[in-house]
């Protein structure tokens, strides 16, 4: 099997985002990191940097650190127009949460006025997380964008290149949730598995080959740990039949064509095959991820939020510049394949 890298993966999203170049709203470009994403993203053409915000404090910043301000869109959450045409948009909306007073006073924050922008379809994704806690962007987020019909938790999904594995691609292996939601309960993890499905399909083109993960195997162990996993792989495969979600399955099993071979004795799409694992709760998830990085010296790359109507991401606040271009770039091309 061919061997694949996270810089040839990479690469190929970045080529993906220049092929489509998708309307970034950036609430936080007074930061000096946010803007020099934001230019340098758009100035190599893969965004359309959009700024939220001051305007005018957004242009002379953009000046004063060096910035053409023609690779901007500077919206000013001040001018009354654009503004109304916003609000009229959004609450015109079926199953919008806030009615025009509601959201118009949000809308002095340039976090809420990104995000209602993005969901009347001005902007393609919201970009924020340096000046904004974690807790914003998920609660703004879920007010505003919304959250996907069927799915009853936002989640993330991280991206994991492992050197010396050889999994059904190549050293690639999506993981989640390693980060958000904490305990899911079966309906959680349910979502947490088809939304995990969608973004690996949205930005890599996979087809998603998803294992839910337990210390069982199939019914070989027994207790209400496994019992969760079981109940949440029977909602996922009734909401998205079209989904190869399968389980329970130990890790192995899951990704170890020979051990699923000896385990699992009946027909599955994932096992010994898995390309997505579906961790049961974020004691499992966090400690995996961080084995996976100590001892296997694997990249990796997110965590990328899920579940959302709409692309939204909340980047880690000591992320370099190098990183919060990546993410950038890998939302917007979430971004274009979620229209697919």
């Amino acid at each position: 099997m061919e061997k694949k890298n996270m810089s040839s993966v990479l690469d190929r999203i970045y080529a993906k985002a220049k092929e489509n170049p998708q309307r970034v709203a950036f609430p936080e470009a007074t930061n000096e990191k946010m803007m020099q994403a934001a230019y340098e993203t758009g100035k190599e053409g893969y965004i359309i940097p959009v700024l939220v915000g001051n305007a005018e404090e957004l242009k002379a910043l953009a000046q004063e650190r060096g910035y053409d301000p023609s690779v901007f869109t500077f919206v000013d959450i001040h001018e009354e127009e654009y503004k109304n045409k916003v609000i009229a948009a959004y609450v015109a909306k079926p199953d919008t949460r806030l009615k025009e007073k509601a959201l118009g006073r949000r809308m002095q924050d340039p976090l809420y006025y990104a995000m209602a922008m993005q969901a009347v379809g001005e902007a393609d994704v919201t970009f924020a997380g340096i000046d904004n806690t974690t807790g914003d962007v998920l609660l703004v987020g879920q007010m505003i964008i919304g959250l996907k019909s069927g799915i009853s938790t936002v989640s993330s999904i991280g991206l994991a290149d492992i050197p010396g594995y050889e999994g059904s691609e190549g050293s690639l292996l999506a993981v989640g949730d390693s980060a958000v939601c904490t305990n899911p309960n079966p309906e959680q993890l349910a979502s947490i598995a088809i939304s995990a499905c969608d973004t690996v399909k949205e930005l890599l083109g996979w087809e998603p080959r998803c294992a839910m993960v337990s210390y069982s195997t199939l019914g070989s162990g027994q207790g209400e740990l496994i019992d969760k996993v079981t109940a949440a792989l029977k909602i996922a495969n009734e909401l998205r039949p079209d989904l190869a979600i399968d389980g329970e399955f130990q890790l192995d099993a899951a990704i170890v064509p020979a051990v699923a071979a000896k385990k699992v004795n009946r027909e599955s799409k994932v096992a010994g095959k898995a390309n997505v694992l579906i961790w049961p709760d974020l004691n499992v998830g966090n400690t995996a991820v961080k084995l996976i990085q100590q001892f296997g010296h694997a990249d990796a790359y997110g965590p990328m939020l899920q579940g959302f109507n709409s692309i939204v991401c909340d980047c880690s606040r000591g992320a370099p510049v190098s990183e919060i271009k990546g993410n950038v770039v890998i939302s917007a091309v979430r971004a274009a394949g979620s229209r697919k």
